[in-house]
Protein backbone atom coordinates (compact mmCIF):
# COMPACT_ATOMS: atom_id res chain seq x y z
CA UNK A 1 0.00 0.00 0.00
CA UNK A 2 1.28 3.34 -1.19
CA UNK A 3 1.53 6.53 1.25
CA UNK A 4 -0.69 8.23 -1.28
CA UNK A 5 -3.26 5.58 -1.33
CA UNK A 6 -2.59 5.37 2.57
CA UNK A 7 -2.68 9.14 3.24
CA UNK A 8 -6.11 9.25 0.88
CA UNK A 9 -7.60 6.68 2.74
CA UNK A 10 -6.82 8.03 6.16
CA UNK A 11 -8.06 11.65 5.20
CA UNK A 12 -11.48 9.92 3.89
CA UNK A 13 -12.12 8.26 7.11
CA UNK A 14 -11.87 12.06 8.69
CA UNK A 15 -13.80 13.18 6.39
CA UNK A 16 -16.75 11.10 7.45
CA UNK A 17 -16.25 11.33 11.00
CA UNK A 18 -15.66 15.23 11.30
CA UNK A 19 -18.99 15.63 8.82
CA UNK A 20 -20.49 14.78 11.94
CA UNK A 21 -19.62 17.88 13.98
CA UNK A 22 -23.22 19.58 13.31
CA UNK A 23 -25.24 16.95 14.09
CA UNK A 24 -23.47 16.02 17.44
CA UNK A 25 -22.73 20.05 18.54
CA UNK A 26 -26.84 19.97 17.51
CA UNK A 27 -27.58 17.49 19.53
CA UNK A 28 -24.84 17.68 22.71
CA UNK A 29 -25.63 21.73 23.28
CA UNK A 30 -29.22 20.83 24.22
CA UNK A 31 -28.65 22.30 27.48
CA UNK A 32 -24.84 22.95 27.43
CA UNK A 33 -23.21 25.90 26.14
CA UNK A 34 -19.82 26.33 24.02
CA UNK A 35 -17.31 26.23 26.62
CA UNK A 36 -19.01 23.13 28.56
CA UNK A 37 -19.50 20.93 25.63
CA UNK A 38 -16.16 21.93 24.28
CA UNK A 39 -15.01 20.57 27.96
CA UNK A 40 -16.90 17.18 28.07
CA UNK A 41 -16.13 16.17 24.85
CA UNK A 42 -11.73 17.24 25.56
CA UNK A 43 -12.28 15.22 28.73
CA UNK A 44 -13.88 12.05 27.18
CA UNK A 45 -11.39 11.81 24.17
CA UNK A 46 -8.30 12.76 26.62
CA UNK A 47 -9.56 9.66 28.79
CA UNK A 48 -10.52 7.42 26.06
CA UNK A 49 -6.90 8.03 23.63
CA UNK A 50 -4.87 8.04 26.70
CA UNK A 51 -6.81 4.42 27.71
CA UNK A 52 -5.67 3.40 24.30
CA UNK A 53 -2.29 4.16 24.65
CA UNK A 54 -2.09 2.37 27.79
CA UNK A 55 -3.40 -1.19 26.84
CA UNK A 56 -1.23 -0.20 23.78
CA UNK A 57 1.90 0.03 26.20
CA UNK A 58 2.67 3.09 24.16
CA UNK A 59 2.62 5.42 27.07
CA UNK A 60 6.07 4.35 28.08
CA UNK A 61 7.88 6.35 25.44
CA UNK A 62 6.73 9.63 27.77
CA UNK A 63 9.77 8.93 29.78
CA UNK A 64 11.78 9.84 26.82
CA UNK A 65 10.04 13.55 26.12
CA UNK A 66 11.76 16.96 27.02
CA UNK A 67 10.10 19.51 28.83
CA UNK A 68 10.47 21.35 25.05
CA UNK A 69 8.88 18.64 23.03
CA UNK A 70 5.95 18.78 26.12
CA UNK A 71 5.71 22.44 26.02
CA UNK A 72 5.05 22.22 21.90
CA UNK A 73 2.83 19.44 21.82
CA UNK A 74 0.42 21.25 24.78
CA UNK A 75 0.92 24.30 22.30
CA UNK A 76 0.05 22.31 19.48
CA UNK A 77 -2.83 21.22 21.47
CA UNK A 78 -4.58 24.43 22.38
CA UNK A 79 -3.94 25.29 18.39
CA UNK A 80 -6.13 22.84 17.13
CA UNK A 81 -8.37 20.88 20.19
CA UNK A 82 -9.24 24.17 21.69
CA UNK A 83 -8.82 27.02 20.03
CA UNK A 84 -10.56 25.94 16.82
CA UNK A 85 -13.28 24.23 18.49
CA UNK A 86 -14.02 27.09 21.07
CA UNK A 87 -14.29 29.75 18.40
CA UNK A 88 -15.81 27.28 15.75
CA UNK A 89 -18.83 26.75 19.08
CA UNK A 90 -18.90 30.40 19.62
CA UNK A 91 -19.53 30.93 16.25
CA UNK A 92 -22.66 28.40 15.90
CA UNK A 93 -24.06 29.70 18.90
CA UNK A 94 -23.58 33.76 17.85
CA UNK A 95 -23.71 34.20 14.17
CA UNK A 96 -25.84 32.44 11.25
CA UNK A 97 -24.72 28.90 10.79
CA UNK A 98 -24.03 29.37 7.34
CA UNK A 99 -21.60 32.03 7.32
CA UNK A 100 -19.82 29.95 10.09
CA UNK A 101 -19.54 26.92 8.03
CA UNK A 102 -18.25 29.17 5.16
CA UNK A 103 -15.68 31.01 7.08
CA UNK A 104 -14.78 27.41 8.69
CA UNK A 105 -13.42 25.83 5.51
CA UNK A 106 -11.03 28.10 4.60
CA UNK A 107 -8.74 26.02 6.66
CA UNK A 108 -7.85 23.57 4.31
CA UNK A 109 -6.92 26.54 2.34
CA UNK A 110 -4.81 28.38 4.76
CA UNK A 111 -3.20 24.77 5.39
CA UNK A 112 -2.13 25.22 1.31
CA UNK A 113 -0.67 28.54 2.56
CA UNK A 114 1.03 27.55 5.17
CA UNK A 115 2.84 24.77 3.87
CA UNK A 116 4.58 26.33 0.75
CA UNK A 117 6.25 28.83 3.03
CA UNK A 118 6.57 25.93 6.16
CA UNK A 119 6.84 22.44 4.63
CA UNK A 120 8.39 24.05 1.72
CA UNK A 121 6.11 22.59 -0.55
CA UNK A 122 5.34 22.87 -4.44
CA UNK A 123 2.36 24.91 -5.44
CA UNK A 124 0.95 23.33 -8.73
CA UNK A 125 -1.96 24.33 -10.63
CA UNK A 126 -3.50 20.73 -10.18
CA UNK A 127 -4.01 22.00 -6.17
CA UNK A 128 -4.97 25.25 -7.16
CA UNK A 129 -7.47 24.07 -9.36
CA UNK A 130 -8.05 21.34 -6.40
CA UNK A 131 -8.68 23.90 -4.05
CA UNK A 132 -10.62 26.62 -5.96
CA UNK A 133 -13.20 23.74 -7.28
CA UNK A 134 -13.67 22.49 -3.32
CA UNK A 135 -14.17 25.93 -1.99
CA UNK A 136 -16.81 26.40 -4.70
CA UNK A 137 -18.45 23.54 -3.69
CA UNK A 138 -18.99 24.19 -0.15
CA UNK A 139 -20.20 27.46 -1.23
CA UNK A 140 -22.84 26.25 -3.28
CA UNK A 141 -23.86 23.63 -0.92
CA UNK A 142 -23.80 26.25 2.17
CA UNK A 143 -25.50 29.05 0.27
CA UNK A 144 -27.76 26.73 -1.49
CA UNK A 145 -26.91 28.65 -4.96
CA UNK A 146 -27.74 32.02 -3.20
CA UNK A 147 -24.97 33.99 -2.38
CA UNK A 148 -25.84 36.68 -1.82
CA UNK A 149 -27.26 35.18 1.75
CA UNK A 150 -23.95 35.20 3.31
CA UNK A 151 -23.30 38.75 4.36
CA UNK A 152 -21.34 38.06 7.34
CA UNK A 153 -22.89 40.42 9.91
CA UNK A 154 -21.40 39.45 12.74
CA UNK A 155 -17.91 40.32 11.69
CA UNK A 156 -16.49 40.01 15.31
CA UNK A 157 -17.62 36.38 15.43
CA UNK A 158 -16.88 35.81 11.72
CA UNK A 159 -13.35 36.98 12.47
CA UNK A 160 -12.71 34.40 15.62
CA UNK A 161 -13.88 31.98 13.84
CA UNK A 162 -11.28 32.60 10.75
CA UNK A 163 -8.77 32.62 13.69
CA UNK A 164 -9.77 29.53 14.56
CA UNK A 165 -9.86 27.92 11.26
CA UNK A 166 -6.24 29.27 10.88
CA UNK A 167 -4.89 28.02 13.97
CA UNK A 168 -6.23 25.12 13.38
CA UNK A 169 -4.47 24.75 9.65
CA UNK A 170 -1.13 25.80 11.32
CA UNK A 171 -1.33 22.77 13.89
CA UNK A 172 -1.96 20.82 11.21
CA UNK A 173 0.84 21.44 9.06
CA UNK A 174 3.35 21.88 12.15
CA UNK A 175 1.83 18.75 13.29
CA UNK A 176 3.29 17.39 10.37
CA UNK A 177 6.65 17.31 11.49
CA UNK A 178 6.33 15.23 14.74
CA UNK A 179 8.75 12.00 14.11
CA UNK A 180 7.31 9.99 17.57
CA UNK A 181 6.72 6.28 17.10
CA UNK A 182 3.38 6.44 19.25
CA UNK A 183 1.02 9.26 17.57
CA UNK A 184 -1.42 8.23 20.39
CA UNK A 185 0.86 9.79 23.38
CA UNK A 186 1.02 12.48 21.04
CA UNK A 187 -2.36 13.28 20.61
CA UNK A 188 -3.17 12.21 24.30
CA UNK A 189 -0.88 15.47 25.40
CA UNK A 190 -2.93 17.69 22.89
CA UNK A 191 -6.27 16.96 24.40
CA UNK A 192 -4.72 17.23 28.00
CA UNK A 193 -4.11 20.67 27.29
CA UNK A 194 -7.53 21.25 25.78
CA UNK A 195 -8.96 19.77 28.67
CA UNK A 196 -7.30 22.19 31.22
CA UNK A 197 -7.97 25.22 29.15
CA UNK A 198 -11.47 24.23 28.62
CA UNK A 199 -11.89 23.56 31.98
CA UNK A 200 -10.35 27.17 32.52
CA UNK A 201 -12.34 29.32 30.65
CA UNK A 202 -15.59 26.85 31.09
CA UNK A 203 -15.12 28.55 34.98
CA UNK A 204 -14.23 31.65 34.34
CA UNK A 205 -17.16 32.45 31.26
CA UNK A 206 -19.74 29.97 32.35
CA UNK A 207 -19.85 27.68 34.98
CA UNK A 208 -19.43 23.79 35.90
CA UNK A 209 -22.62 21.70 34.52
CA UNK A 210 -23.37 17.95 34.34
CA UNK A 211 -24.32 17.06 30.88
CA UNK A 212 -28.43 15.68 30.44
CA UNK A 213 -29.25 12.15 29.65
CA UNK A 214 -29.96 13.25 26.27
CA UNK A 215 -26.64 14.77 25.76
CA UNK A 216 -24.41 11.80 27.07
CA UNK A 217 -24.32 9.85 24.05
CA UNK A 218 -23.25 12.79 21.47
CA UNK A 219 -20.49 13.94 23.67
CA UNK A 220 -19.32 10.37 23.78
CA UNK A 221 -19.94 10.14 20.35
CA UNK A 222 -17.98 13.26 19.99
CA UNK A 223 -14.77 12.68 22.18
CA UNK A 224 -14.55 9.25 20.80
CA UNK A 225 -14.68 9.79 17.66
CA UNK A 226 -15.45 13.03 16.06
CA UNK A 227 -12.95 14.77 18.17
CA UNK A 228 -10.84 11.90 19.55
CA UNK A 229 -10.15 9.41 16.55
CA UNK A 230 -10.28 11.49 14.06
CA UNK A 231 -6.93 12.95 15.11
CA UNK A 232 -4.96 9.79 14.93
CA UNK A 233 -6.33 9.55 10.99
CA UNK A 234 -5.66 12.87 10.30
CA UNK A 235 -2.02 12.83 11.69
CA UNK A 236 -1.15 9.16 10.11
CA UNK A 237 -2.95 11.31 7.38
CA UNK A 238 -0.24 14.02 7.20
CA UNK A 239 2.63 11.66 7.61
CA UNK A 240 1.69 9.89 4.87
CA UNK A 241 0.94 12.43 2.06
CA UNK A 242 1.57 16.49 1.58
CA UNK A 243 -0.29 18.52 3.65
CA UNK A 244 -1.21 20.06 0.14
CA UNK A 245 -2.16 16.68 -1.36
CA UNK A 246 -4.43 16.10 1.41
CA UNK A 247 -6.45 19.19 1.61
CA UNK A 248 -8.50 19.39 -1.17
CA UNK A 249 -10.12 15.75 0.07
CA UNK A 250 -11.46 17.72 3.29
CA UNK A 251 -13.58 19.83 1.46
CA UNK A 252 -15.87 16.84 1.41
CA UNK A 253 -16.89 17.32 4.92
CA UNK A 254 -19.31 19.97 4.83
CA UNK A 255 -21.33 18.13 2.06
CA UNK A 256 -21.36 15.20 3.72
CA UNK A 257 -22.58 17.36 7.01
CA UNK A 258 -25.47 18.46 4.87
CA UNK A 259 -26.29 14.99 4.07
CA UNK A 260 -26.12 13.94 7.52
CA UNK A 261 -28.38 17.00 8.50
CA UNK A 262 -31.15 15.76 5.26
CA UNK A 263 -30.63 11.90 7.06
CA UNK A 264 -30.92 12.92 11.23
CA UNK A 265 -33.34 16.72 10.80
CA UNK A 266 -35.25 15.46 7.43
CA UNK A 267 -33.98 18.71 5.99
CA UNK A 268 -34.48 19.03 2.70
CA UNK A 269 -32.37 17.30 -0.38
CA UNK A 270 -31.38 20.09 -2.97
CA UNK A 271 -30.72 19.57 -6.70
CA UNK A 272 -27.68 22.39 -6.03
CA UNK A 273 -26.43 19.56 -2.99
CA UNK A 274 -25.26 17.56 -6.07
CA UNK A 275 -23.97 19.89 -7.80
CA UNK A 276 -21.54 21.46 -5.23
CA UNK A 277 -20.56 17.22 -4.37
CA UNK A 278 -19.81 16.93 -7.42
CA UNK A 279 -17.43 20.27 -7.40
CA UNK A 280 -15.67 18.76 -4.69
CA UNK A 281 -15.66 15.22 -6.48
CA UNK A 282 -13.97 16.69 -9.60
CA UNK A 283 -11.71 18.63 -7.71
CA UNK A 284 -10.34 16.06 -5.29
CA UNK A 285 -9.94 14.00 -8.35
CA UNK A 286 -8.18 16.34 -10.21
CA UNK A 287 -5.42 16.58 -6.76
CA UNK A 288 -5.10 12.78 -6.63
CA UNK A 289 -4.95 12.08 -10.42
CA UNK A 290 -1.70 14.46 -10.62
CA UNK A 291 -0.32 13.07 -7.69
CA UNK A 292 -0.77 9.51 -8.66
CA UNK A 293 1.17 10.54 -12.07
CA UNK A 294 3.95 12.02 -10.45
CA UNK A 295 4.43 9.14 -8.42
Amino acid sequence: MSNKFKGTLFVLICVALWALIPVVAKLGQASLDNHQFLFWSSLVSLIVLSLTAVIKGDMSELGSYSLKEWLYYAFLGLLGTYIYYLFLYLGYAKAVGMEVLVIQYTWPIFILVLSLFILKEQLTIRKTIAIALGFIGVMLVLTKGEFENVQLNNLTVISLVAAGSFCFALFSVLSKNIKRRAPLVVISIYFLSATLASLISMLYFSEFAVPSSAEIMPILLNGILVNGFSYLFWLMALRSAEASYLAPFTFITPVLSAIYLIVFFDEPMLGIYLVGLACVIVGGLVNSLGASKKA
